[in-house]
Order: structure tokens, then sequence, then C-alpha cells
């Protein structure tokens, strides 16, 4: 026939099910072909020759149908029940069709199933190629358009037309990824479903939508490929609202997590760049960098503001900008600047933000070479405007809408709550760190018990100020008092603790009570504290303390410790180690003793105690952080290394890291009073003795060449000897330091307080204490387990009357 063959498997999936027969004009079976017979489970010639009406099923009753066309009452058209050979029913569809100049008519049938379904297959294609907002095409083998309804309006790009190819109406690099994925459809027979493929015109390549691509493989009757079906809808908006939701779910997640006003704003931009835009800055108000309120100002002039960070897309922030950083320049009164000022987001094109400017110089600072679209937004918090965030677009053609302008608005504003929470956290932080610092005593300090230096570092990253502290407290007769501890809690409660703590130390180191002793009177502090907390606070009082007091005659150090970690010597060999101390329970715990330790020390060794903050050093357990500690302090304490040199180079050591605990390091490097600056005697409890005591003082003070002290001196020896043999029995002891001062002590073993009183003038005694007060600058008394010591203090030559020796 010449008819092309290579769509016959189409028309026979199409028209496999369809039969036809002739009838004369008064209903009889003129001709049956094969398929219509079998559709009864009969052969041609029991069919042929025989009235329709026989064929159906139940009689005439069996058609359903419009007018009859021929005497045998067939209708034109509807359905019919024919009878099979095994005595069911076959119900058909058919069309009647008279024959052209003849009385014979033509009856095309199939069954009634196939034709519902043919039906409705043409009505669900016809709907689809009826829509406006889902594009429908139909491909060949060779992806070639077969069908389609997408129109210019549909998704703003040409037509496409039957012939034609994806290429000529999409973006070349757009069409290969679509093509690239009907192929896969075509080939595997796997459906795609809702995938997002990008869609730009070759007209208008700046134009970008996002389409939802689904298709299916068309086979013929014998399961071949023959084509796909594309379906394509418009997801430009969905994606853009998913955009939006994802770039403030990812800003409530990013923004806020620290204390810091400029990393709150680096995450701001952060966040913005490149998912929102290519270039973007902060600003922020300088007294918002400084923890305050900024001024309230409407219009041009000196905004009195930073750049407090910046963000690029491809990493490099152009040199003609602000930097980061920088002063903000004085700006014109302009409306955009006034919007942002009232609190109202700006959109603008590159002529719109420089044109108002009018000084070239403020254009180049704010408008970046290629950039053709800004939206900025203010950082409004509590009424107040802390700075404002801009972003520009450089490189992605489309511009900034109001929807954009929405979505910046709504991160700027819980931006800016971090911001201001980040300000109020700045403000409050420096508070308490000055009053921290204040209440520290000076870092460095010299005697003759030694030289030392102590550190104070705050905890970052957010943080709090906890309630670290160190102290120097000297005592009589050259010694010294080393204190160090850490407070629970953090923020104002525990610097106002420590305050209190650290003075009842001091109080308490004045009564030159032994160390446990003085842990125990400070723990009864600390319960008392607690006490008086709120009922929900009682169990945030508490502290751990070391207390340490170097006797330089001696050259023993006595320690006790309230739950603090040991301390680590340093000896004049280089080799260090970690003192074991008796770890007696936190203060404010109660209920068990504390215990001393004493250590002798050669002049010359290097004594650190420090708060746990030191020692955590990551992930490293204390015990680790203490071994890091010690081996440090051992590389560090060189010959001619000072304290100060030494604590200031460890604690470089720790860098820039956050931390979450305050530090507190005091380094003491010990001296000895020499041998021959001292000397010691012990006498019985005999009044004699008293004249061999005067003349033992004179004779060391002529030793020493301090003649010119001799008459006070033995005034007050013979005083105190008295005295002592009289209330206290002996032995009793005397002893002569020399060093910056003259230094007397009486010991004797009982434990009544002396006290000075006024002698009336018809007294015989009562006097003693008050003339030794007048002879000396300084005098008082401690007590030990075996008695009680009188100390006294006297100037030497060239030192100041009345002026401690401990005063520098």
């Amino acid at each position: 026939m010449g008819a092309s063959t290579d769509h016959v498997g189409d028309w026979a999936f199409s028209f496999g099910a369809l039969t036809a027969v002739i009838l004369d004009g008064d209903g009889t079976v003129l001709r049956c072909p094969r398929s219509a017979a079998e559709l009864l489970g009969r052969t041609a010639a029991e069919v042929c020759g025989r009235p329709v009406r026989e064929l159906l099923a139940d009689g005439s009753g069996g058609v359903r149908g419009g007018p009859a066309p021929c005497k045998g009452g067939i209708p034109a058209a509807g359905r019919a029940r024919l009878g099979h050979r095994s005595g069911r029913a076959v119900e058909v569809a058919f069309r009647v069709v008279r024959l052209e100049d003849s009385s014979e008519l033509l009856v095309l049938a199939a069954p009634a199933h196939w034709v519902t379904e043919w039906g409705q297959s043409v009505s669900v294609l016809r709907a689809l190629f009826s829509q406006e907002r889902v594009g429908i095409g139909i491909h060949d083998a060779d992806l070639t358009v077969v069908r389609t309804n997408v129109t210019p309006e549909m998704f703003g790009g040409p037509p496409l037309s039957p012939g034609s190819r994806l290429a000529e109406v999409m973006h070349t690099e757009d069409a290969q990824a679509t093509e690239a994925a009907l192929r896969e459809v075509l080939e595997t027979g796997v459906p795609l479903v809702g995938r997002e493929q990008r869609m730009r015109s070759p007209l208008l390549p700046e134009r970008e939508r996002t389409l939802a691509l689904s298709a299916f493989r068309l086979e013929d009757a014998r399961g071949r490929p023959t084509g796909v079906a594309a379906l394509f809808i418009d997801a430009t908006g969905k994606r853009r609202a998913r955009g939006q939701l994802d770039l403030l779910r990812e800003a409530a997640a990013r923004i806020g997590g620290s204390l810091d006003v400029v990393r709150t704003a680096q995450d701001l931009v952060d966040v913005l760049v490149p998912a929102f835009g290519d270039l973007a800055w902060v600003d922020l108000a300088e007294a918002v960098l400084e923890g305050e309120e900024p001024a309230k100002m409407l219009g041009g002039g000196e905004p009195h503001q930073r750049r407090a960070a910046v963000a690029s897309a491809n990493g490099t922030w152009p040199t003609g900008l602000i930097q980061l950083g920088e002063t903000v320049p004085v700006l014109p009164d302009v409306p955009n600047l006034r919007m942002i000022q009232r609190g109202a987001a700006v959109i603008t094109d590159r002529e719109g933000a420089g044109a108002p400017l009018g000084d070239p110089r403020l254009v180049k600072m704010y408008v970046p070479e290629g950039g053709h679209s800004l939206v900025s937004a203010p950082l409004y918090a509590r009424g107040l405007v802390l700075g404002a965030v801009a972003v520009w677009r450089t490189e992605r053609p489309e511009p900034f809408d109001a929807d954009d302008a929405d979505l910046l608005t709504e991160i700027a504003s819980r931006a800016a709550l971090s911001v201001d929470n980040a300000r109020r956290y700045t403000r409050e932080h420096r508070s308490v760190l000055a009053l921290q610092q204040r209440l520290l005593p000076s870092a460095a300090t010299e005697a003759s018990a030694g030289e030392t230096s102590g550190f104070y570092l705050p905890a970052r990253g957010g943080a709090e100020i906890r309630g670290d502290w160190f102290d120097v407290v000297p005592l009589p007769s050259l010694r010294v008092a080393l204190v160090v501890g850490d407070v629970i809690g953090h923020g104002l409660q525990a610097t106002a603790t420590m305050g209190r703590l650290r003075t009842a130390v001091q109080t308490l180191a004045d009564l030159e009570l032994d160390p446990d002793e003085l842990l125990t009177h400070v723990d009864d502090l600390v319960q008392r504290l607690a006490a008086e907390a709120p009922r929900g606070q009682r169990d945030t009082v508490g502290a751990t303390c070391l207390y340490a007091v170097y006797d330089p005659v001696a050259c023993h150090c006595t320690l006790a410790s309230a739950g603090h970690p040991p301390p680590v010597l340093v000896r004049p060999d280089g080799t260090a180690k970690v003192i074991d101390v008796a770890p007696g329970p936190p203060l404010g715990v109660g209920g068990m003793p504390f215990e001393t330790t004493t250590v002798d020390l050669e002049p010359g060794s290097l004594l650190a105690l420090y708060t746990d903050g030191l020692a955590r050093r990551g992930d490293q357990d204390i015990d680790g952080g203490v071994r890091w500690l010690t081996d440090r302090l051992a590389a560090l304490s060189g010959p001619g290394r000072t304290p100060e040199a030494i604590g200031g180079t460890l604690l470089a050591d720790l860098g820039d890291n956050p931390r979450d605990d305050d530090i507190a390091l005091l380094l003491a490097r010990t001296r000895a009073v020499p041998p021959e600056s001292t000397a010691s005697w012990e006498f019985p409890a005999d009044p004699a003795v008293v004249a061999d005591a005067r003349q033992a003082t004179t004779r060391q003070l002529a030793a020493w060449g301090l003649e010119e002290l001799a008459f006070t001196t033995e005034l007050i020896v013979s005083e105190l000897v008295t005295n002592a043999i009289r209330y206290a029995g002996g032995p009793v002891s005397l002893r002569l330091i020399r060093e910056k001062v003259l230094i007397c002590e009486v010991s004797d073993p009982s434990n009544t307080q002396p006290r000075l009183r006024r002698a009336r003038w018809a007294d015989e005694g009562g006097r003693g204490l008050y003339l030794i007060a007048q002879l000396t600058t300084r005098w008082g008394s401690r007590y030990s387990r075996q008695g009680k010591t009188i100390w006294t203090e006297q100037p030497l030559a060239g030192s100041v009357p009345g002026r401690p020796s401990w005063v520098h």
C-alpha cells in the first residue's frame, strides 16, 4: 500500500480491541471477521446468515441506544449484551454506519470496558492539555516534542511547538539537564516525580524560574518505549518560600549563640551571604560595642558607628568599601537614612543608593562594583536602633523585592535582640570585671619573705565572671600568707561573695591563726552566708580555698586546703613537683576538719597557687592539666626569670580560645633571712634571768651595729620577759630578727591574751604594754599549740618611724 509501518504497533495498541460486521437492511449478518466471531466464542460460519437479535444475550432488551436506522431495530449507537457460547454475556459498545449507495450496515464494536477506558483517557488528556499552570510535553524516542500546551505566557519563555527541542526554548545548560533526566526515564522506565529543574530562557538568561518536573515513559502494545510524557509545574514561588524558611531556620540556629556583640553581628552576615545576597555588612553604634545604649538620632551627621561585620560571597572584601572596624563617615541627610533610623527597611538600586550621597567618595564607600540591588534593615530592639544591616546583590541577577525586605526585617529583628542581649551582657560583664579587679590586691609585691606576682583572667566566650581571687597578706615577723580561692557561681553575686571571703581571710590572717584553724572560721562564715541566701540559692553558696603561710626565717611553708587544687613547687635546681596537701572539704560543707601540711622551701623556690580554670584545658581532665602546669613551670622558671615574666608567658600559652571559667594564679619566689640576722635564747622562769636577757640583747645589737637601739630594745625585752615569767612561767624564749626592721619576739607557754590598758596614777603596774606601744611601730601576739608569742617591730636607721615594714 505504500504506507509507513513505523508505528504499526501504536495503531495496534489503539484499535486491537475493535471489530466490525456487515449487516443487511433487515439486520442479518452478511459478513463477519474472525475477531468478531471470536468475541462470541464462535466461528464466522456460525455467525453469518443469522439475525443480529439472535446473537443478543437477552433478546432485543439487551440493546441500549438511540433511534434505529434499519428495519432490524438496531440503534445508530449504544451498548449491547451479546451471548457467548459459554452462556455468559459480553457487553460491547457499538456504532452503526450505513454504507453509501447500499442498504448494508457497517457495525463497529468493541468491548465496553475498553471504550470506557478510551473515553476516560481522552478526557484526561484533553483536561491536561487545557491546563494553564501545568505544562505538558509529549516527546518521541528522540525527545523531539510531538505535542505540548506550553505557551510563552506559562513560563515566560519562547513558545514550545511540535517538532522543536527543549534547547530552543531553554538555556543550553538547563535543557541538557532536563533532557538527561527525560532520557533516563525513557531508558529505565522509572518515573520521575517532582524533580526541581532550573529554567532560564535563552532570550532572558537573567530571569530564572524553578520547575517541578515529572515524567513517565510511553510504551506501545508490546511494551516497547515510544516516548516520554513530561509535566512541568512552576515551583519558583514554592522554592523561594522554602528558601526563605530555610534561611529563617538557619538564622535562628546560628544567630544569638554568642554573648559577644561583634561575633553576633558576624553570625548575621554569615547567614545572609551567599544564601540571600553577595555582599553584606553590619554597622553598629560605638556605644553598643562598649555595652551602652546608643544615642537616638534622626537625619544626617556623625553617626558614631563602626563597621562591625562583613561578608563576601567570594571571600574577599572589596577594598573601596568601608573596611572592618573602620568608623562610618559623616552622612548627608537622605530619605533612605531617615527610614532606617525610624526602623523601616529600604530597597533601592545602584542609582538610588549612590545618587543621594552626592559625594563620589561616599558612593565608592557604599556602592560596590557590580552592585545592582540593595536592601537594608535596621537592627531595632527594645525601642533602640543599634545599627543597620545592608545586603547587596552583585552576581545574582534578580533584584530584591518587597518579600526580600520583609524577610531581612524579620531576620534583623531577631539578630537585634541577640545584639542587645550581648550589649547588656557586655555592660554587666565589664561592671563585674571592674568590681572584681578592684577587689583584688596589687598584682605584684616584694617583701623580705619573697617576690610575688598575681594574675587574673576572666572567663571568655560568653561565660560569666566567676569568683576566683588571690591575695598576699603580710604577717608579723616577716612572714607572709598566700591565698587563692574560687567561689561557686558567677556574676555579681559570686564577685560579692569573693569580696566578703577575701575580707574575712585578711581579718583572720591578722589574728595569726594556723591555716587549718583559719579555714575552719571561714567555713563557718560560708555556712552563714548560705543560710542568708534565698531558699533556692543556698546550694550555690560555697568556695574552695588554699591558704599558705611562709616563714622566711625558718624557711618552711604551712598549708591547708579547702577542696582546692594542690600547689606546684619548682625548686631552685629546676625540678618541679605537686605538693601533697591533705584535701579538706570545700568551704560551706561543714562537719569535717581541715589538716595542715608543712614543707621546707629553699631560698629561690617558686611556689604556684592557682584555681582549677588554669588546670582545665579543653577535654583534658584536671590531673592532666596539673601535669601540664607542672611541666610548663619547670620549663619557664629559669635563672633570673621573675614571677611576673613566668606568669605572663604561662598565660600566653593558653591563647585566645574561649574559656568557661576564670583563672587566678599567684606565683611567689621565696627568700630567706640569713642565719646571721637572727639570734635566739631560752631562759627558765626565774626573775633573775631578766638581766641576762637584757645583756644578751645588748651584745647582739652591738654585733649588728645597732647600738643606738640598745636602750629602747632593753626596755622592751625587760618588760616582755618579766611579764612572761610573772604570768606564764617558763621556759621563756627570746628571738631577735634584723631585717628592714628590728623584730623582738618573746614566747611563753601561756595562752593568756595580753591587754593594753590605761593605768591610774597610783597603780604600781599596768604600764608595760603601754610603754611598748610607744616605743615600737607595731606590736601584737600570736598563738600556737605550745603557747603564745609577743612580738614588736622597731624601725632601723633610714626607715620611716611609725610605718610598718610591709608597706612599700
